[in-house]
């Protein structure tokens, strides 16, 4: 029963984190990032503490914050201000079937950054998955000219693998942390939420705004900032095997590419399934076990 549940819950959270891409060029059409950013952590930082309340921990929120404030400051200034805005400007300047494969190469930026940082050791296989993963981004973001490396928007690119960057060192700084995650998470959300409405108060003119771009932006905060989370976190946790589970994110991509497509209309490259079947192809030879030498 516990794994039917935990299939259940990883399904719900790909699924829904298969439409956040259609999503994000949805409410971009109607908002800038960093309006984007400000109103999605509004409704992230509103359902996470509905989740905390309902799990009867909201009192645990003053106390964790009060043993390493300037830590949980940092982490809120990663993730969600900083990560999602580079985020955000990356699906702003590319299609978003370029910006979500070169987002989703995050796990082996993780990989090479947790050997440097928390002195984990890379296995050979990680090696391989590193080189297939980056050749894929590379093929992906050049459309099949490797070798002329021309980019649509060599910023755009750039964001988009900056992103990873920023992602991946976010769970380093988490790797020790013993709070509770949704906890350690809204605290992120609520520290972060001065610096982005004070931000876009001062950068964007939030009259005009129509009823679609509001909704949108709601989605973004519910299903990609915000709840998904908790279901992905149940679903780990009911796993008695959390590689069938953890496995289920590879689905991911590729229904996203399926929903761009048939949603808001975006051609879909031939090199752009290339790449995204090499990256994959790279995260499960990462996950298979095998010695560390």
């Amino acid at each position: 029963m516990n794994d039917r549940l935990a299939i259940g819950y990883g399904l719900a959270a790909v699924l829904l984190w298969s439409t956040v891409a259609t999503a994000f060029k949805i409410t971009l059409s109607y908002m800038t990032p960093i309006q984007m950013l400000a109103a999605a952590s509004v409704v992230s930082a509103i359902s996470l503490a509905a989740v905390a309340g309902f799990q009867g921990k909201l009192h645990l929120l003053t106390s964790t914050f009060a043993k390493r404030p300037l830590y949980y400051l940092l982490l809120g200034l990663i993730n969600p201000l900083i990560y999602y805005l580079v985020l955000f400007k990356a699906y702003d300047l590319l299609p978003a079937s370029l910006a979500q494969p070169l987002n989703y190469s995050w796990a082996i930026t993780l990989t090479l950054m947790a050997a440097v940082f928390l002195g984990q050791k890379i296995r050979k296989q990680d090696w391989i998955a590193a080189a297939l993963g980056y050749a894929g981004v590379v093929v992906i973001a050049t459309k099949g000219d490797i070798f002329g490396l021309q980019f649509d928007s060599p910023l755009g690119v750039g964001l988009a693998l900056l992103s990873t960057v920023l992602w991946a060192g976010y769970w380093i700084l988490n790797a020790k942390n013993q709070a509770d995650p949704v906890i350690g998470l809204l605290l992120g959300f609520l520290l972060s939420l001065p610096f982005s409405i004070g931000l876009s108060l001062y950068t964007s003119d939030w009259s005009g705004i129509p009823w679609q771009g509001w909704a949108a932006v709601t989605y973004v905060g519910l299903f990609e900032m915000g709840i998904t989370f908790v279901l992905w976190l149940n679903a780990m946790k009911l796993a008695t095997n959390t590689a069938k589970i953890s496995n289920l994110i590879f689905i991911s991509p590729f229904i996203s590419l399926i929903l761009l497509s048939q949603i808001i209309g975006e051609q879909i490259h031939p090199t752009t399934l290339i790449g995204l079947v090499m990256i994959v192809v790279g995260l499960l030879i990462q996950q298979r076990k095998g010695k560390t030498k």
